[in-house]
């Protein structure tokens, strides 16, 4: 490649939001909401009907998408009542009319409903900074990436069992909603458990992986350059993974941000061998040997702040960026398929890790049986998991080497 376009690609940047909406949150992780009667209900979707805007410095809030308002009080636990059209918001259950309390929760910059049109549109949405700071500092921690780079050194296995930070955002609502509106149906799963993608500084010879479309599909991974586990076909509507890339540390193209075609879905095939695809670039030495993959300006950045998530339809063309920084880059990794789709790796060692771990108890009741739903692949009642026996006898051991992902 010529040397004018070495690190050329196109950036898209998404500043830190100044103001952002809000959720008014339950003890078990429920939301209030306004459904489409105008009426105060109780939901653990992610959509339009649970968003709020602050009136008032915060003693009012307004329900985004009705105008419906609601007035705020402090209570002896924190926490906040509500009062709606003049009366006290109360657990209808409960005899003595006892009022609900509320914690008022940092929420998107947008609605959630722009997000999915601009998933929509081009086949990936940034919600810039959507995690709360100390979602994101909790990320920080157990990646061992930005303020706590090198003051320890984290135990990176299976972090959805190492800090709740992890679990809080492995079940963020909006873009779980986002995802599975866009997929088509509310049953979806994770591929693997979520993953830690930590990136260090590049020192001119190190592996890098090559242009390819994610999982399910890896197109420019498996098998050639355009064929992959999931081969083209004809039905390009039919969405079968999303890629959910948490921004740990800022995105930006010299600190390591991921690389993309962006609108690349929409092609609805692989890579080209000219970009250097991930087949490619998978041999240890091959990127010492051949240099770069492309990164001229056809290529695009999302430079997006700490805390962001960026949504994308798994078939788009993407890589690994390079760190030209002098610190770590920290990401986490969630692949999310239709349940109907077979799993990359087997989730249930994973969760029964996680079951046994202390952030279980941290996680609010939404958020347990959301990452339950996410993680568990279910044969009616029965949980679905991998034979270890069998699978030894099977599969003999190889000992090729490569660079991996």
């Amino acid at each position: 490649m010529p040397i004018e376009e070495q690190f050329a690609e196109t950036v898209t940047k998404f500043e830190h939001p100044e103001r952002f909406f809000y959720f008014l949150e339950f003890e078990d992780g429920a939301y209030l909401g306004v459904n489409e009667d105008r009426e105060l209900c109780i939901s653990c979707v992610g959509d339009d009907q649970i968003v709020w805007e602050s009136l008032d410095d915060g003693r009012k809030f307004r329900h985004v998408a009705s105008g419906e308002t609601v007035t705020l009080a402090p209570c002896a636990s924190g926490k906040v009542n509500a009062t709606h059209r003049g009366e006290l918001v109360t657990q209808d259950d409960d005899p003595s009319g006892k009022a609900y309390e509320l914690s008022v929760v940092r929420g998107p910059d947008q609605l959630p409903s722009s997000y999915l049109n601009h998933m929509h549109e081009h086949g990936w949405v940034c919600m810039s900074a959507i995690l709360r700071p100390e979602v994101v500092d909790g990320l920080e921690k157990v990646s061992g990436t930005e303020k706590y780079e090198g003051q320890s050194v984290p135990n990176r296995h299976n972090p959805i069992s190492q800090h709740v930070a992890v679990g809080q955002t492995a079940a963020e609502p909006v873009s779980l909603w986002v995802t599975r509106q866009f997929m088509g149906t509310n049953q979806i799963r994770f591929a693997h458990s979520p993953s830690l993608a930590i990136l260090p500084p590049d020192d001119g010879e190190r592996d890098v992986q090559g242009w390819h479309s994610d999982f399910p599909y890896l197109w420019g991974i498996a098998r050639g350059e355009t064929d992959g586990r999931i081969p083209v076909h004809e039905a390009p509507e039919l969405v079968l993974g999303v890629q959910r890339n948490i921004c740990i540390s800022p995105f930006t193209k010299e600190g390591g941000a991921t690389a993309f075609k962006l609108g690349s879905s929409k092609l609805h095939r692989g890579p080209p061998s000219e970009w250097g695809t991930g087949t490619m670039y998978f041999p240890r030495g091959y990127r010492k040997e051949n240099g770069l993959p492309y990164n001229g300006p056809e290529a695009d950045i999302v430079d997006a702040p700490a805390g962001s998530i960026i949504l994308y339809d798994a078939r788009t063309w993407h890589r690994a960026g390079v760190n030209r920084s002098n610190k770590l880059r920290g990401a986490m990794l969630q692949a999310i398929i239709p349940h109907f789709m077979m799993p990359f790796f087997d989730t249930t060692a994973s969760y029964r890790q996680y079951l046994k771990s202390s952030v279980v108890d941290q996680l609010s009741q939404r958020e347990f049986y959301e990452i339950e739903s996410l993680m568990l692949n279910r044969i009616g009642n029965t949980v679905i998991a991998a034979d270890k026996e069998l699978t030894e006898a099977v599969n003999p051991q190889s000992n090729e080497q490569s660079s991996g992902y």
